[in-house]
């Protein structure tokens, strides 16, 4: 996954579809989990970080263009 910044540099569109991946991926790394097939758990922490990375650049961009406005 992209540092954050590199995610800073992406479009919202960008950003919408990297989330959209990372959960998906999150959500098969999961079913995986639960089925005791998953090589590598760490892959699951890493992940979640991901998406809070996302979420956050995200929310700072939202707050920014409600200041602005």
């Amino acid at each position: 996954m992209a540092t954050a910044s590199e995610l800073r540099e992406m479009s919202v569109e960008e950003l919408g579809h990297q989330l959209n991946s990372a959960r998906q991926e999150l959500f098969r790394l999961r079913f995986q989990a639960s089925t005791e097939k998953l090589e590598a758990p760490s892959n699951l922490k890493k992940l979640r970080r991901d998406i809070a990375r996302i979420l956050t650049i995200r929310h700072e961009r939202e707050r920014s263009a409600a200041s602005a406005a």
